[in-house]
């Protein structure tokens, strides 16, 4: 039987969602979790990478077990209690054997967090970038964004992928208050490292060290050497995936039971 689990995570501590040969990441941590909680070994598939660093406030994956499972809060608890505290689950639920974490996925939606204060809080939590920005520029850099579909130039270069298409739904800035601005963007996929090298473009754009004629030269270019320096990894949250309601079904008939 196939599960979804719905979590989320401080990416600060980790190498990024994938396992690493080199490092914790957040798959092998919760794949320990559900192994030493099932007695056996689970595997676990997510909707995406995210990068090491990154966070994530709404991330899923998936996993198999051959029995059906009794999911009781104290189970829920249980796997919490096993997980360090930067990794949270919120759900597990059936779906069907052809609903898959990464592939049945419709969209996904990140968020880019500056602030111009340093905050002893939120260390690791935004990207501390003192210089103004000018929010006008950046969303009218945005607007050329949604024009195009090819972002060859926002990935890094030795991504594994067939092609650099991706269907953007939105993009925007938003200023929070004086001294924090919230990039928002949301599509049917990302590249490897795409957010973040966006934002870093768009950071000199808001600085005024780069025109929109040239952004939109460097997305025709293709050419990642053409774009900016990507932003640092602390900033980019993971905040929603998207599925079809049809994933979601068997939860919803047992929450209405419930």
């Amino acid at each position: 039987m196939r599960y979804f689990i719905e979590l989320s995570y401080r990416g600060t501590a980790y190498h990024g969602w994938q396992t690493q040969a080199n490092g914790v990441s957040v798959q092998t941590t919760i794949e320990a979790a559900l192994t030493q909680r099932f007695g056996k070994p689970i595997y676990v598939m997510g909707s995406g990478r995210t990068d090491a660093g990154v966070h994530a406030r709404q991330q899923f994956a998936h996993f198999e077990v051959d029995e059906p499972i009794t999911l009781t809060e104290s189970f829920l608890y249980s796997l919490n209690c096993i997980l360090p505290d930067d990794i949270a689950i919120h759900a597990i639920f059936p779906v069907d054997s052809s609903d898959h974490a990464r592939f049945s996925a419709t969209a996904r939606y990140y968020q880019y967090l500056i602030t111009r204060q340093k905050d002893a809080f939120q260390n690791g939590l935004t990207y501390h970038f003192r210089p103004s920005l000018k929010l006008s520029l950046m969303n009218e850099a945005c607007a050329v964004l949604r024009q195009h579909t090819n972002f060859q130039s926002f990935s890094k270069a030795r991504a594994n992928v067939t092609h650099f298409n991706c269907r953007i739904d939105f993009a925007y800035w938003e200023r929070i208050n004086d001294d924090s601005l919230t990039f928002h963007i949301r599509a049917n996929r990302f590249l490897w490292g795409m957010v973040r090298t966006i934002v870093g473009t768009m950071i000199e754009i808001g600085q005024e060290r780069m025109s929109l004629e040239r952004f939109e030269q460097i997305i025709l270019a293709r050419d990642r050497n053409r774009a900016g320096r990507a932003a640092p990894a602390n900033g980019l949250y993971l905040v929603e995936v998207t599925y079809p309601a049809s994933v979601f079904q068997h939860r919803i008939n047992k929450e209405k039971q419930g």
